[in-house]
């Protein structure tokens, strides 16, 4: 009989009010980089649980953290926080309870190593999270550095123009670098550039590393846009962001494919 893990799941959707990490765009283009470069092995055993095209879960868990969701609780995965000397902070006041996204891809790992005693419903619930917090876990506004600005009360500026708070204004950054039209699989396909042992490289490790790796890159845009207590952001923010958001996207990308096709590619 198959045994009831960490986490189950009924498939109900439950819209949610807060705000999406990467946005439509950047969740979807890193499931699209990974589908690029998952095992037909992973993928038909993916879809033995899911069978429809996975991208469309790719916000599934954004859908499902509300107050009147019974995954409220997956609420604090969304982020993690790390020091100034890059060091992962598990113990951030409101993380405490539920834990962090690290804590979160702890739980999906330990979940999906084992997935085949899993019931149906959970090995799909634990996909859709996979799907999602190896994404957030990329982003800069939910790699969080302590008292950055990405916490800071002000809403922020750029050449004369709102932005809303500097998390939102990261977390559509691919929308603005590529335009709110721009479709996920064609974005994938021009960030799909690595070769095949530079993807190894970048897969090597674990989500713990990884992050490490997500700290130091991420944190770039707290050094352009220091929380100095000012709204107004340098006018090239769009412009020195492209670079971290394509490495972001491009390696959460060939992560999610490596973590699939370890768990699935038997």
């Amino acid at each position: 009989m198959k045994r009831f893990f960490v986490i189950t799941v009924a498939a109900l959707l439950f819209v949610s009010y807060n705000a999406q990490a990467w946005n439509k765009l950047g969740h979807r283009t890193i499931v699209e980089i990974a589908k690029r470069h998952m095992t037909e092995k992973a993928k038909e055993n993916v879809a033995k649980y899911m069978p429809y095209d996975i991208t469309k879960d790719a916000l599934w868990m954004d859908y499902n953290r509300g107050k009147k969701s019974p995954y409220r609780f997956t609420n604090s995965w969304h982020s993690y926080y790390y020091d100034s000397k890059f060091r992962h902070d598990p113990n951030v006041a409101h993380k405490i309870k539920n834990g962090d996204t690290m804590r979160g891809l702890d739980l999906v790992t330990y979940n999906l190593e084992n997935y085949k005693e899993l019931t149906d419903s959970a090995v799909v619930f634990n996909i859709r999270a996979v799907l999602h917090f190896v994404g957030d876990m990329h982003c800069p506004s939910h790699c969080k550095y302590i008292n950055g600005r990405d916490d800071a009360k002000p809403k922020v500026v750029l050449k004369g123009q709102p932005m809303g708070s500097f998390h939102g204004f990261y977390d559509s950054m691919p929308e603005h670098i590529y335009g709110w039209d721009k479709e996920p699989a064609e974005l994938a396909a021009e960030l799909d550039t690595y070769s095949k042992g530079k993807i190894k490289k970048t897969c090597k490790g674990n989500h713990h590393e990884w992050a490490n790796e997500c700290m130091r890159i991420t944190n770039v845009i707290h050094q352009w846009n220091p929380n100095d207590g000012t709204a107004d952001l340098r006018d090239d923010t769009i412009e020195l962001s492209k670079e971290v958001i394509d490495t972001q996207l491009r390696h959460a990308g060939y992560r999610l494919a490596h973590l699939l096709n370890k768990y699935f590619g038997e």
